[in-house]
């Protein structure tokens, strides 16, 4: 929620910088005061609409769906088509850059080991679909056909997205010097800016991909926050959350769980205001999203690895005797993608360039563990059954 409300303000701000001009005739570049009022503008945006809205929910996800697919299509084929010059194969798929001087990193293993993590947060997209199976019929066969599919579409279109970009490179120095057109701030625009304005002279068409890229995360944001909605209403209807009794209750009217939705918003928001400080907010952002993501799923995986074959009871989707073989290359992956993401993206060091996540997962962490001791491990005994298993009745 807080990344795709944080990229959705930068491709906003990007969006403002080039219809008012460019960086270098005087266009307008929001300042990070604007910057966290966009941010939490579409953070609450999404609040009210996944509160008072949620019958109109259904049709924007399909809009969304439409608008991704089709808007995904029209810059994969369109932007190397416009680009006046396009990188040779070997380029994009054997050149390496680090760009040390916009970074600090200057080891290439280091550099590696970090250019997984954008990538690593895109393809946990299948979140949302999992955390919302239990609203689906016949969830035990739609939630992995959900989970796979999105995984699939996911893959082959960033991948696609990427390759578009990379091979329209024109000067990859440029994209990060912060007297280019788009300040530097966002290299897919400048990527856009550079094919539309070197074709056409102008930079009309780079707009209008970057309000269907702008889309794309207002879409994906408004989907995330269903999800973690229904994320915090699940653990506090099992009493795993601190004062679960307000944030289980739903809407008298729209039968929502409104109060987790502005209890995500309201953290989502706390998380972004670092961006008055902080240089890599993005960065420890995706990080924390990321790492609360992924390493919820390490548990149950870790309990199928270790459990006896005779207690477990598989359901229709079963991966057989391969279960234990992927369990354990997933639990190792979410291991190394967890710890990856609490490392520094920036050297030296500073203030303005801290990656914060450790420290706001080590807060939180802790709190948890002290609300354990203190006082959760004396009534909490695990999820709440809801369904009758003799009759399968709720």
């Amino acid at each position: 929620m807080g990344t795709q409300a944080y990229a959705g303000s930068q491709t906003l701000q990007s969006i403002i910088l080039l219809c008012t001009g460019t960086n270098k005739d005087g266009g307008y570049f929001a300042p990070k005061w604007l910057f966290l009022c966009m941010y939490i503008g579409l953070t609450i945006i999404w609040a009210v609409l996944n509160t008072f809205a949620l019958e109109v929910i259904a049709f924007i996800d399909i809009i969304s769906m439409w608008w991704q697919v089709a808007g995904g299509l029209v810059i994969i084929i369109m932007l190397p088509l416009v680009a006046l010059t396009t990188q040779s194969a070997s380029y994009v798929f054997t050149h390496f850059e680090m760009s040390p001087e916009a970074t600090g990193i200057s080891s290439k293993p280091y550099a590696v080991i970090l250019s997984f993590l954008v990538s690593q947060y895109s393809l946990y997209g299948y979140d949302s679909a999992a955390h919302l199976t239990e609203e689906t019929k016949g969830a035990d066969k739609t939630g992995p056909i959900a989970i796979l599919s999105s995984i699939g579409i996911i893959s082959i279109f960033g991948w696609a997205l990427i390759l578009a970009l990379c091979f329209s490179i024109q000067d990859f120095s440029y994209l990060y010097d912060k007297s280019n057109e788009t300040a530097g701030a966002f290299v897919p625009a400048q990527i856009l800016y550079d094919a539309f304005h070197g074709r056409y002279h102008n930079s009309t068409g780079a707009i209008i991909l970057l309000i269907v890229i702008w889309g794309s995360f207002f879409f994906g944001g408004l989907s995330v926050t269903t999800s973690a909605a229904r994320v915090v209403y699940a653990l506090s209807r099992d009493k795993g959350i601190p004062f679960s009794s307000i944030w289980r209750q739903l809407h008298p009217k729209h039968k929502v769980p409104s109060n987790a939705v502005w209890l995500c918003a309201a953290i989502c928001i706390i998380l972004g205001l670092p961006i008055l400080k902080v240089n890599v907010v993005f960065t420890a952002i995706t990080s924390i999203c990321t790492i609360g993501w992924v390493g919820g799923y390490a548990v149950p995986i870790f309990a199928r690895m270790v459990m006896a074959e005779q207690k477990f009871n598989a359901g229709p989707f079963y991966l057989g005797k391969a279960s234990r073989p992927i369990c354990l290359i997933a639990f190792l992956w979410i291991c190394y993608t967890c710890s990856v993401f609490l490392l520094p993206t920036f050297y030296p060091i500073s203030w303005d360039t801290f990656n914060y996540a450790p420290v706001a997962l080590g807060v939180g962490l802790g709190l948890i563990m002290l609300w354990w001791l203190l006082d959760a491990r004396k009534w909490f005994t695990g999820p709440v059954r809801n369904i009758d298993n003799e009759n399968g009745k709720v």
